[in-house]
């Protein structure tokens, strides 16, 4: 059975002219691994609001779904609010929330968006309106589907949002490796941080992250979240690493790897991705799939 790969870019972002968000990416993204026939496709559903609201304050959900947030918090998130703006976030929380129920199915399931971890419980940041790993988690809790859940977040940026709403809570470890001098500029406090300097190479980055792999494993969840994002290419324009396409398959690799050996469900999230051109990210992005359906039999 090919593993369920959720999507959400039939709902698009309008943004302005200039916009340094790379919302084109998603769609290019699907529409390479559709070509390569090996995954099977589902259109995202919306994520339920009472799921959103356990992770996220009540006001600000609705506030946000409704278009009557303070201007200064949707700066702050950095998309102009619309209608279609809610309807993709909605999508792209409901694609992680579904395929962490297909993970715990089938061993591996991911989202082709998602990985919003700036996003806190009483606001947004950073590109994030909803913690979309967050909320699932949280879900799968009250659901009782899993008792305790785990966080390796590689995007380039710390994964504040998701350090901050889990911290103190001993059923949820949270692992971030981002560049130490890159935003957010006032870091949280995940259960594990690496902060790793500019110009950072593959070598460097990839003997960090086979050190925090011990404490995944003796924390044993039963779900892993990889935010998988890109941002660390050498050719991103808001990375500050110098990691290569290379060095990012051999990363892909070994926590697919950590978490097929170690029979633990893993659910992929996109994440930041902002090389030029576009292609550069998509193929990175594809990159880690493409492991996935290589690499993935439980």
């Amino acid at each position: 059975m090919p593993p369920r790969l959720y999507y959400c870019d039939t709902h698009p972002i309008p943004l302005p002219p200039g916009h340094k968000f790379p919302a084109s990416k998603y769609a290019l993204l699907r529409s390479l691994l559709e070509a390569e026939n090996h995954y099977d496709f589902q259109e995202s559903p919306f994520a339920p609001v009472p799921a959103i609201e356990l992770a996220h304050d009540p006001s600000y959900v609705r506030g946000f779904i409704d278009g009557t947030l303070d201007p200064r918090i949707m700066r702050r998130i950095g998309f102009p609010w619309s209608e279609s703006l809610v309807r993709r976030t909605l999508a792209s929380v409901g694609g992680t929330l579904a395929a962490a129920t297909a993970a715990l199915e089938d061993g591996f399931a991911g989202n082709l968006a998602g990985g919003t971890h700036h996003a806190f419980r009483t606001e947004g940041s950073g590109f994030c309106v909803f913690n979309d790993i967050a909320i699932a988690i949280l879900k799968l809790r009250q659901n009782r589907q899993v008792e305790r859940a785990a966080v390796i977040d590689l995007d380039v940026h710390q994964g504040d949002g998701t350090a901050s709403i889990f911290e103190g809570d001993p059923a949820v470890l949270t692992v971030s490796l981002h560049g130490e001098n890159n935003f957010p500029f006032r870091k949280q406090q995940s259960c594990i941080d690496i902060g790793l300097p500019d110009g950072t190479e593959d070598e460097c980055y990839l003997e960090q992250l086979k050190s925090v792999l011990p404490s995944i494993a003796g924390f044993r969840p039963g779900i892993l979240f990889y935010q998988s994002g890109v941002d660390g290419l050498a050719a991103d324009r808001l990375g500050r690493l110098r990691l290569t396409h290379q060095g990012l398959i051999e990363r892909d690799r070994l926590v697919l790897e950590f978490s097929r050996q170690n029979h633990i469900p893993l659910v992929i999230t996109l994440g930041g991705g902002y090389a030029e051109p576009v292609e550069r990210t998509v193929e990175a992005h594809a990159n880690t799939f493409r492991i996935a359906a290589q690499s993935f039999t439980f």
